[in-house]
């Protein structure tokens, strides 16, 4: 019998100058509570998943594809557009901007038909080519299946990171498109209000 977990909040998407991809995702919703993750691919390609404990980290890692998981406190603090993340090694602050034009059209979705697999299914061809590397449905780790509802999307218009205490440089495009799973974030530095939802086996 398979069992439906579903996340709703936002993931953030950034590039930075130094080449390190940041995926963060906030869960204020969640089989598991609220929580964050991050998920980092450095320059070199090596990837890490920065989860709050293990059950997130057992969850997260299953779904998606790490050479490295680390346990460490994920702090997620907002005030107005900004944005600020503490995550082990990872020190975020991010500032959003203005609603995308894609983000306007999202918003007239009802929830309910943005968070179904028929409606992922129905826009997929869409978002593959509005925005390259984004799928809205596919099979992640061990046999899931994904599906993605994006309810609305602004731009990140700036951002300060580090790696273990070194700078990552200036805000950049997410490119190349980070390697966790079947779909990537927007190439645009994006903050994408969405719901995420796994079936397992």
């Amino acid at each position: 019998m398979s069992t439906v977990h579903r996340f709703e909040g936002h993931i953030a998407g950034v590039g930075t100058a130094e080449g390190t991809r940041l995926v963060l995702g906030h869960w204020p919703r969640s089989p598991f509570g609220p929580f964050a993750d991050a998920m980092v691919e450095r320059a070199d390609g090596h990837r890490v998943l920065l989860a709050p404990d293990e059950r997130v980290a057992e969850f997260v890692s299953a779904t998606y594809r790490f050479d490295e998981v680390r346990l460490v406190p994920v702090q997620v603090r907002r005030a107005g557009a900004g944005w600020w993340v503490s995550a082990g090694p990872l020190t975020l602050w991010f500032e959003v901007g203005s609603r995308a034009p894609l983000g306007r059209l999202l918003r007239l979705v009802p929830p309910a038909v943005a968070r179904s697999r028929w409606w992922a299914h129905a826009v997929s061809p869409v978002a593959r080519v509005v925005l390259p590397g984004v799928r809205t449905v596919g099979t992640a780790g061990g046999g899931r299946q994904e599906w993605y509802g994006a309810r609305d999307v602004h731009r990140v218009r700036t951002l300060r990171a580090s790696w273990a205490g070194a700078d990552l440089g200036a805000l950049r495009p997410v490119e190349p498109p980070p390697r966790f799973g079947f779909s990537s974030t927007p190439a645009e530095p994006s903050l994408v209000a969405v719901t995420s939802t796994v079936r397992t086996r």
